[in-house]
């Protein structure tokens, strides 16, 4: 149950789509005056180093924001993410250090407006590495670290007091019952909080339980009478030949998706800009492209 580390692959192309588009979202959400609360129910360590030996040896991160740093004119949404990135290591030095979401998002809120970040992780050590470096940050009171299951810590954060909120869900997916489970929290939380925020990441996988998840959250979305926005990055298929005497690499992950309910009007059309970008520049061959559609009220 405990395998799944995401030291492996920080930075890579689906943590780019995740990242560009969580702060996007927050971004906006925290333009208005009201405290915010997001809860994170699967955090994971929190900070990542690209060095180390997870990084190397997937090299992920090669694929995904080192390709993306020599950008010469991103676009908004992408240099946000870019400037968000960079603002965790040394100006005029390599990306060493990856920020996960919770320091993403905690990185966007506002002290004065009191937000508050709930971040839940069930790992054992990604559980122990995400307070320690919670407690780097000096946040007090405005981050919150739990180990427990975030599917069901989330039901007694929901609604939050100021009735404004970001929930990300996006667990490794490791057990197949995870799609199911992604569902029914998205359908118990608009019960709870209607008005709510809500974003799933999810890997797009020959698996049916993966080709089905977004078609049950539009269905959810629709029933429940929310807008929504869903799009995906599809890097493709290596067309790179196999070295002799070298053991073939595996392909690994090529696409991802994020669907979001009650949307921010403001990030269908910066998508549009940004995702065929990020497919320029990720894209590798066969099968690379991207989906971007909308729908709800």
């Amino acid at each position: 149950m405990f395998s799944y580390r995401h030291g492996f692959h920080a930075g890579n192309h689906a943590d780019v789509l995740k990242h560009t588009v969580l702060i996007a979202v927050v971004k906006h959400l925290t333009a208005k005056p009201t405290a915010l609360a997001v809860i994170d129910t699967h955090a994971g360590a929190g900070l990542y180093r690209l060095d180390d030996d997870f990084a190397h040896t997937s090299g992920e991160a090669d694929e995904g924001i080192r390709k993306l740093l020599a950008l010469a004119e991103p676009t908004p949404l992408v240099q946000d993410y870019l400037d968000l990135v960079r603002s965790f290591n040394r100006e005029g030095k390599a990306v060493r250090v990856y920020p996960g979401s919770p320091f993403v998002t905690q990185a966007l809120l506002r002290q004065q407006a009191r937000d508050k970040l709930h971040l839940f992780e069930l790992h054992p050590t990604d559980s122990k590495s995400l307070e320690s470096h919670v407690e780097q940050l000096e946040a007090g009171r405005q981050v919150h670290v739990q180990r427990a299951d975030g599917f069901e810590g989330l039901k007694a954060l929901l609604p939050p007091p100021s009735r404004r909120g970001l929930v990300l869900i996006d667990p490794s997916y490791e057990l197949k019952n995870d799609y199911g489970k992604v569902a029914a929290c998205l359908q118990d939380s608009l019960r709870r909080f209607s008005t709510g925020t809500y974003m799933v990441w999810y890997p797009v996988i020959p698996r049916p339980e993966a080709h089905e998840l977004p078609r049950r959250l539009k269905t959810l979305a629709n029933q429940a009478g929310k807008s929504w926005l869903h799009a995906t990055l599809a890097i493709g298929q290596s067309e790179e030949k196999p070295v002799p005497g070298e053991p073939a690499k595996r392909p690994g992950l090529t696409a991802s998706g994020v669907f979001i309910v009650n949307p921010p009007h403001t990030l269908k059309a910066g998508l549009q800009l940004s995702l065929p970008q990020l497919v320029d520049v990720l894209g590798r061959g066969r099968g690379k492209g991207h989906v971007l559609e909308s729908g709800g009220r």
